[in-house]
């Protein structure tokens, strides 16, 4: 079902929150670390300067419903990364980087925007508020061109920013202000959790869905097919249907980047966890996190470059090829050996096919369609370099041999001497 609003205690003790939630606050402190070290590029770099957007900030504090342990929400957890990023960056460089970073938070509902104020100021944050840190009661839709407008303000080129859009369920972030977001703010990332069997469970063929749908921005995601139709006729409705959200979400977003992944719940898959950007390193960040917390997140396609081939769930193939048991892809050791070997077969096929690609573009054009990152990527064209199947010139010569050395301007060809190449 989808996700309740939470209740805000007038005590300041915080709201409840499940475990997948806490996974997913995990995951966010990690993202924001890792992608903090890929601005700092170069030695005499001497700031860092971004927006951080919480759309759905709630209270702050949550306690958790099991242990009843207190847990700082995303708004703490957006600031305390930040201050965990700089001490690592800095720890490594003779002249300090400065962190010139504006905080958003937006909530709509009044006790937990007064718990979240509370809880800023009792962690030693109340003095910024108003200054380099931003509380506002709304809702993210109604104040969107507004935030834009800042983040342009402060990143003028290219809109530096990442943007959380943690909602309830489904119906409050349309993809049309996704892409306006997108198509404004070049350099701006995008968490979105999307309840989709929320949207499933609801969906019929009651015009209340056609609304919701239309809304969304996703009008015609059946493909002219009835709810009564799709689950009289096919043996499991919920992910063809899934299959079909997926790719209407993420193209009429506008993102050229992007990862769909299943945040694990004590059920089959309540919600996804989408990344949307536009650049490759920064799907390339999210998808490295997705790997180092392989204990929160799933998925039910293949393993190689078309994990979706097959709208979801590719029952009917070798489980050893998909890397998918019947609990899923759960990006783990067997996973790992299953990308690797999916793709080195998957790769050669595509360079021979093109007979010369930088490693950049042959990751940038194909990432979307497969759970790997660009280490796994490195990892299959080592085997295939080994197997004297292709081979990697460095840009200023020689040749690459181990999947540490490969970088983006390497240009990977069809080998002379082609051996026969079996994949185990």
């Amino acid at each position: 079902m989808s996700r309740l609003p939470f209740k805000w205690p007038a005590d300041g003790s915080g709201a409840m929150l499940q475990q997948h939630s806490v996974a997913k606050l995990d995951v966010l402190r990690e993202y924001l670390i890792a992608y903090f070290q890929t601005l700092v590029t170069a030695p005499g770099q001497e700031e860092v300067r971004l927006t951080l957007v919480d759309g759905f900030a709630g209270g702050g504090v949550f306690r958790h419903a099991d242990t009843k342990e207190r847990i700082l929400g995303s708004p703490l957890v957006f600031l305390k990364a930040s201050e965990q990023a700089q001490a690592i960056i800095n720890a490594q460089r003779s002249k300090p980087v400065q962190f010139r970073i504006a905080y958003i938070f937006v909530e709509k509902d009044r006790n937990a925007a007064a718990s979240l104020l509370t809880t800023l100021k009792a962690e030693g944050y109340g003095a910024r508020i108003g200054q380099d840190i931003q509380v506002v009661r709304s809702t993210f839709e109604a104040q969107s061109q507004s935030i834009i407008d800042a983040i342009k303000d402060r990143s003028p080129q290219v809109g530096r920013s990442v943007i959380s859009l943690d909602q309830y369920g489904y119906k409050d972030v349309p993809t049309g202000l996704i892409r306006r977001i997108l198509t404004q703010l070049p350099r701006a990332e995008i968490l979105l959790t999307f309840a989709v069997d929320a949207l499933i469970n609801f969906a019929s063929d009651k015009p209340a869905t056609h609304s919701i749908l239309s809304r969304l921005g996703i009008p015609d995601v059946l493909k002219g097919r009835t709810i009564a139709d799709i689950k009289a006729n096919e043996s499991d409705f919920r992910l063809l249907i899934q299959s079909s959200l997926y790719q209407d979400l993420v193209k009429n977003c506008g993102a050229r980047f992007y990862t769909v992944f299943f945040i694990k719940t004590a059920g089959h898959g309540d919600y996804w966890l989408v990344h949307l950007s536009q650049h490759p390193r920064a799907r390339d960040v999210m998808t490295q996190v997705h790997w180092e917390h392989n204990n929160h997140f799933i998925h039910y396609g293949g393993a190689g470059l078309d994990m979706f081939q097959v709208l979801g769930y590719a029952a009917h193939r070798d489980e050893s090829y998909t890397g998918q048991s019947s609990f899923g892809f759960e990006f783990d050791g067997h996973a790992h050996a299953a990308s690797v070997s999916a793709l080195t077969e998957q790769l050669a096929q595509r360079v021979h096919a093109l007979d010369a690609v930088t490693f950049g573009t042959l990751y940038s054009t194909t990432c979307n369609s497969t759970p790997a990152d660009s280490l796994r990527y490195r990892q299959a064209i080592e085997q295939l370099v080994a197997h004297k199947e292709l081979v990697v010139t460095a840009a200023a010569g020689g040749y690459r041999r181990k999947a540490s050395t490969i970088r983006d301007s390497d240009v990977i060809r069809r080998a002379n001497q082609r051996n026969l190449l079996f994949v185990s």
